[in-house]
């Protein structure tokens, strides 16, 4: 079992920073799952945004790249997601994720199908 629980979500304005944070724990975790953190905001797809692999290796997605960075405590079993320069299009539940990891020409961020577990989330809303 693997027991995912996001914390630091909260309204900022545009231009603002958060720092989300995942505490991974349960029997089933360890060091060699991939992390990531989704997003979703109602009627659309869970959506990656960045994911860091067991060597430290990321990947983001484009739309936030240069503003989010994901790293881990490998010691503490956490991931932190820190966000700079916040968009209202940045607004949505935040999830951290568990899973293989996706290689496809080199660490890939994958969709929600390719992670087997979740936390509950964390809302994030940015006001213009």
């Amino acid at each position: 079992q693997v027991h995912l629980v996001e914390s630091g979500g909260g309204s900022v304005q545009a231009g603002g920073s958060l720092r989300l944070s995942c505490a991974a724990s349960g029997s089933g975790y360890n060091s060699a799952y991939s992390m990531a953190w989704f997003r979703q905001v109602p009627g659309k797809e869970r959506e990656g945004v960045a994911a860091i692999d067991t060597d430290g290796t990321t990947t983001y997605a484009d739309s936030v790249k240069g503003r989010f960075t994901i790293s881990k405590d490998s010691s503490k079993s956490t991931v932190d997601l820190q966000m700079h320069s916040l968009k209202p299009e940045d607004t949505a539940m935040y999830y951290c994720a568990a899973g293989a990891g996706v290689y496809d020409n080199g660490f890939r961020i994958g969709t929600a199908r390719d992670y087997g577990y979740w936390g509950q989330g964390t809302q994030v809303t940015v006001s213009s």
